[in-house]
């Protein structure tokens, strides 16, 4: 037999020993690589459940003061102060921050570019659907064809204005649409006007949240081009609005009183007028161009006679119930109309010709019917009005181009009450303002609001993680309604 030597038994033992250390050293590095992947994968995992956990404690932060402001909102419509037109924007302040155990909210809107507490209220702007030609041109960067287009877009025929754009416009550029003739629904469908950019609509509020994002702020760094000023230009989208509506509720809380329909008693129990006013005002109702703003420029004794003499007073109905109580005392019915108290006081108070005239509606009168009665049926939507009470000064000044004077006569009127202008006849109490101002401004402002923007921005107390949400919430109705919900 042979034998091998020591040595080569040697080197064949290290050799096995040398292979099984690489094969350990191998194990070792591939197990090293598993558990550092375990790790990766785990601390990944960590992460994402973290930022999960507090994408949702920031969502539902969000959330809380959407529902706060909502809240706020359905309890000044069941239980609303009628002698405070601010208390409402007051309580809206209060909630515009606040806090949970796992996160915090807080809610902004700009006004003349700067980000203040609370939502944005809709009837700070004007409402596109009933603007004037005139009031749109007032716009920065509004043009007379693009004005002309809204216009357009907006009524009920195919007549294209002077330089606007009808159906055959739409459909000869094959855009893949057609103008609605119907009031426009939101802001952002003013982009599908002929001639309105998205940078005129939105200017530097690229997602039209009204607030100034980080994107919006950066110069030319990112969408949108914008001044980085620190300070939020809005473009059209900050002066106008599709949202604010009217409202069937009064300011007392309860259903509006429609004068086509009331009777007399129910006029002088809720608007405070006497049989003869109540009477003149449901035969000025019947009019076929009956608007309650006409009863700021024009007396009642007129109106009335105008709807008595174009034969709409109703056989049997309030006229002829009033003239049923006061005929035997002043010779019956005249024309319609029936003869009482005079201003003075006087029974029978007589105008010029020896014509009957009746009793003028005082300026508390009118509050009430401002406040609690109404010409509409709810049968189509109410196209809101102007806020005297939140709108800017310049958007103020653009309503009244021709009439800055009234303009600030206005602003200063309602600073100078803590409770704020109340009624729009308040207005007439001003020897500032003039008629034909407040003619101009009837149609189209109010002193409530209905619908209001909300963009509240929640925060996570773990990792400071951010939610935005932008709710539009619109009280006109009980219970009050999310017209709009985005998350971003």
């Amino acid at each position: 037999m042979k034998f091998a030597p020591p040595s080569h038994r040697r080197r064949t033992a290290h050799g096995r020993r040398g292979s099984v250390i690489v094969l350990v050293i191998w194990a070792v590095a591939i197990a090293a690589v598993i558990v550092g992947a375990a790790q990766v994968l785990g601390f990944r995992a960590a992460t994402m459940g973290r930022e999960a956990i507090a994408k949702v404690e920031a969502r539902w932060a969000a959330r809380a003061g959407i529902e706060e402001t909502l809240a706020v909102l359905e309890y000044h419509t069941e239980e609303p102060d009628p002698t405070d037109a601010r208390q409402m924007f007051k309580d809206l302040e209060l909630v515009a921050d606040g806090e949970l155990a796992s996160g915090s909210w807080e809610i902004r809107h700009v006004e003349d570019g700067v980000e203040i507490r609370g939502p944005q209220d809709e009837h700070a702007k004007i409402n596109v659907n009933n603007a004037t030609k005139a009031t749109l041109l007032e716009l920065s960067g509004m043009s007379l064809d693009v004005a002309d287009a809204i216009v357009d877009w907006r009524d009920t025929d195919d007549n294209a204005g002077m330089m606007g754009a009808e159906y055959d416009y739409y459909v000869n550029r094959d855009v893949g649409y057609e103008p609605r003739n119907a009031p426009l629904r939101t802001i952002a469908e003013l982009e599908l006007v002929a001639g309105a950019f998205p940078s005129s609509v939105r200017g530097e509020d690229a997602n039209l949240n009204g607030r100034l994002d980080p994107n919006e702020n950066d110069g030319a760094l990112s969408e949108p081009n914008d001044d980085a000023d620190g300070l939020l230009d809005a473009g059209w989208s900050g002066a106008l609005t599709a949202r604010s509506a009217g409202s069937l509720l009064s300011s007392s809380g309860t259903e509006r009183l429609n004068l086509k329909e009331a009777t007399p008693e129910e006029m002088q129990e809720r608007l405070g007028v006497n049989a003869q006013q109540a009477a003149s005002l449901a035969t000025f109702a019947k009019r076929s161009d009956a608007k309650l703003e006409m009863l700021l420029t024009q007396d009642l004794n007129t109106l009335a006679t105008a709807g008595a003499q174009n034969g709409r007073t109703p056989t049997g109905g309030a006229s002829g119930q009033m003239g049923g109580q006061t005929g035997g005392q002043n010779g019956g019915q005249t024309g319609g109309r029936q003869s009482g108290r005079s201003s003075s006081g006087m029974r029978g108070g007589q105008a010029a010709g020896g014509q009957n005239r009746i009793q003028s509606l005082d300026q508390q009168q009118l509050r009430k019917i401002f406040q609690e009665a109404t010409l509409d049926d709810g049968t189509a939507p109410i196209i809101g009005k102007v806020n005297l009470n939140t709108v800017s000064p310049a958007i103020l000044r653009a309503m009244l181009p021709d009439d800055p004077i009234s303009a600030d006569a206005i602003i200063a009127q309602r600073s100078a009450s803590s409770s704020g202008l109340l009624s729009i006849s308040d207005l007439r109490d001003s020897s500032r303002i003039t008629p034909q101002a407040l003619a101009a401004l009837a149609p189209m402002a109010d002193t409530q609001s209905y619908v209001f923007t909300v963009t509240s921005r929640g925060r996570s107390a773990t990792t400071g993680l951010e939610v935005e949400i932008t709710a539009v919430l619109d009280r006109s109705t009980l219970p009050a309604r999310i017209l709009e919900y985005r998350e971003q």
